[in-house]
Parts: C-alpha cells; structure tokens; sequence
C-alpha cells in the first residue's frame, strides 16, 4: 500500500515531509488538509491524528503524526533513504537529536508565533497582535542569533558541523523560510545580521532542489496576495516614500 502523506503546504513542518519523500524518491500521495478551511477538525482526518495537525502519515496499518517522528520513521523505513539523513552513527544522530527538540521550543515557537501575529492571522479569521508578535520577535531573533553562532559552528556548510544535510537541517529551514511571508524590511531586520544562517538556507535549498523551491511556490503566492490586500487597505497611491535599505531577495 502506497505512503499517504497527508499535509497543507502553507504548513512549515508539512512542507518538511514533503521535500523529504520527494527527494529521496519516496512512492506517496499527498493528499492536503486545507488548515484555512478546518480540514485538520474532521471526524476523518481526527481518526488519522486525534490532535487535528498536519503533517501526518499512513503506512499501512501505521498511523503517526509529528514531523519529527515521520522525519525519523521515513529516514529508517524506506530503503534508499541517504545516510546524512539521519546516519547510523549514534553520536550523529543523538547531535540531530538535540537540534530537534531545541527547534520545538525555540526557532518553532519564536518563527510561527511571530509570522501569524504580524501577518498571517487574518487569513485564519484573527486579528493581528503586536504585542505577541513583539514577544515572539524576541525569541525569534535568539534562536537566530544560536543558529548562527551554535549550531553552525565549525566548517561544515550544515548543521551540527556537518557536510551534508540531515532531517534537522530541512526541518528548520523550512521553518524559517515562513518569514519569506513577512514585508522585506522586516525580513531584512530578521535575517540580515546573520549570514551564516542565509549561507545555510542556500545550502539546503541547493541539496533538495528542484523540490525545495517546487514546495515553497505556495508562500510566494500568499505573499503576493498579503500584499495585494495591504495595498487595498492603505491605497496605492498613499504617496509613501520608497526605501532605499538594502533587503534581502529571495532567490526562489
């Protein structure tokens, strides 16, 4: 029976998942769960996962959820599967390790705090909040400045020092790539004093392309229609003046 993927692409940890298979040539059908639409709520999807959150996935009579624990069975299940995933070595896989759960209560909750406060939460009915998104920048801009000067450490171009990508590098890139949602001076603020971190999403992005940037159209198309409304909401033609900092251009 083939491995059923089911995700939202505007979900970073979703997104994960599904560069992953697609990389290593996994045999899947992504079948989506719309979050905007409370998919993820239905008596069906809650039978696959009580918790009502992509990504989650059904090998045969295997039913799991959370990404990290579907990064890992996939890495060991599927033969193929490339060592720097997640390496035989144990004291490799015990670093990546302690890179994932760093990312749940640090990058994750700074990064998906921090876009929906300061841009996404009307698209989900809500109403933006300032003060959280203040908090969330905060934790944010911490877990950055530790990526670059912790994780990053040493010569290798991913984390934990090493030469090729694993399931931690892919997971905490795809998170991070949820600020490409955000306006470019914000995203400047965010990411320009950290360029071992822009070199690392580079890196990823080069070792799981075409299908990084095949999996990522989505935001890109949120984003265009975040600043569509933006401009019916202040006016075109507000007269403001054009910023001449340097920003940063993505490259997808």
């Amino acid at each position: 029976m083939k491995l059923k993927v089911y995700a939202d692409r505007m979900s970073q940890p979703s997104r994960a998942v599904i560069i992953f298979c697609k990389v290593n040539g996994l045999d899947f059908e992504e079948i989506e769960v719309r979050l905007a639409k409370r998919e993820q709520y239905s008596p069906e999807f809650k039978e696959i996962n009580p918790m009502a959150k992509v990504p989650a996935i059904v090998d045969g009579r295997l039913k799991l959820f959370e990404s990290h624990a579907i990064l890992i069975y996939l890495a060991c299940a599927f033969p193929g599967v490339a060592d720097h995933w997640y390496p035989n070595d144990l004291s490799k896989r015990a670093r990546i390790h302690s890179v994932l759960d760093w990312h749940h209560s640090n990058l994750r909750f700074g990064a998906a705090k921090f876009v929906l406060n300061k841009k996404l939460a009307p698209a989900f009915g809500l109403p933006l909040n300032p003060e959280a998104a203040a908090e969330a920048e905060k934790i944010l801009s911490s877990s950055l400045s530790k990526i670059e000067s912790f994780w990053l450490k040493g010569s290798g171009r991913f984390l934990v020092g090493s030469n090729q990508p694993s399931i931690a590098d892919i997971s905490l890139v795809c998170e991070i790539m949820e600020l490409e949602l955000l306006d470019e001076e914000d995203r400047t603020r965010l990411l320009g004093p950290h360029k071992k971190v822009q070199e690392w999403i580079e890196s990823t992005r080069r070792a799981t392309r075409p299908h990084f940037d095949e999996v990522h159209k989505v935001l890109f198309k949120v984003k265009e229609k975040l600043q569509k409304q933006q401009l019916l909401g202040t006016g075109a033609s507000s007269g403001t003046a054009t910023s001449h900092k340097t920003s940063l251009h993505s490259k997808i």
